[in-house]
């Protein structure tokens, strides 16, 4: 079995880690002002959220360029309810919901806190 669990560096974990659980319905697993682990609501780990320059990661140590070549991207059950979220969040949104003619999934992409590129897709086509 091979699966990812991706990290992103951010400015304030604590104000990251309640952005994700409102827009996404998901829970800390860890806590905490420099690590934080979040999970879907069967305790599956889903992203983890890492304080700028703390141990001195190589690649968590200059946030001018946050997020640069990274897509957060995250399949859903249902959409509708995220979306809501992002607006109650006012998320910077660079897409609202549309049908990707690649994927025949709806999705839309929003901005968060440190400025990570997030797209949620619907799992269901």
């Amino acid at each position: 079995m091979i699966k990812t669990e991706p990290i992103i560096a951010v400015d304030n974990v604590e104000k990251s880690s309640e952005f994700y659980q409102k827009l996404l319905g998901c829970i800390s697993k860890h806590g905490g002002s420099v690590f934080e682990i979040l999970a879907d609501k069967s305790g599956k780990q889903i992203l983890s959220l890492h304080k700028w320059g703390e141990h001195e990661h190589p690649t968590f140590t200059d946030p001018k360029n946050a997020g640069n070549g990274l897509i957060s991207y995250f399949l859903v059950d249902n959409i509708e309810p995220i979306w809501n979220n992002a607006k109650k969040l006012n998320a910077r949104i660079e897409n609202e919901p549309k049908l990707n003619p690649n994927s025949g999934r709806m999705e839309f992409s929003i901005r968060d806190l440190d400025n990570y590129y997030v797209s949620v897709c619907s799992e269901k086509n």
